[in-house]
C-alpha cells in the first residue's frame, strides 16, 4: 500500500502558475507509476498527467500539454506538478494517485489516491 499526500493547492488568477506537491511513502520497490488526477464539480475524473517509474516516460492529457509538467523526486519521495498559463478550466480538486506497472492515465488502473488538493482558477 502506497500512502499520498497532496499540497500546494489554493487560487490564483488565469494565466498564473501553482506549483503542487505530493508525498509518498510506503511499500515503493521502484516500479509504480505516479498520476495526477483531477475532478471538477459534476464532471468526471480527468487525467492529468503521470511519469513513469525511474522517470523513463511522461503522459499528459492534451488539454494541459505544454502547459503542465510532472516530475519526481524519488530521493525525496515526491511527486510535483508545475502548472503554468492556468485558465479557469483548470479549476478541479486535483488528486495524487499510484499504479503499479506502466498504465498511463487509466485511472482504473490506479489504488492508491491522495485526499486531494483544490485548484481555483479566476478570471
Amino acid at each position: 500500500q502506497v500512502q499520498l499526500i497532496e499540497s500546494g493547492g489554493g487560487s490564483v488568477q488565469a494565466g498564473g502558475s501553482l506549483r503542487l506537491s505530493c508525498v509518498y511513502s510506503g511499500y515503493i520497490r521502484g516500479r509504480h507509476t505516479f498520476g495526477w488526477f483531477r475532478q471538477a464539480p459534476g464532471k468526471g475524473r480527468e487525467g492529468v498527467a503521470a511519469i513513469s517509474p525511474n522517470n523513463e516516460n511522461t503522459y499528459y492529457a492534451d488539454s494541459v500539454e505544454g502547459r503542465f509538467t510532472i516530475s519526481q523526486d524519488s530521493a525525496k519521495g515526491t511527486i510535483d506538478l508545475q502548472m503554468d498559463s492556468l485558465i479557469t478550466e483548470d479549476t478541479a480538486t486535483y488528486y495524487c494517485a499510484a499504479a503499479y506497472g506502466l498504465p498511463g492515465l487509466r485511472s482504473s488502473a490506479y489504488t492508491s489516491w491522495g485526499q486531494g488538493t483544490q485548484v481555483t482558477v479566476t478570471s
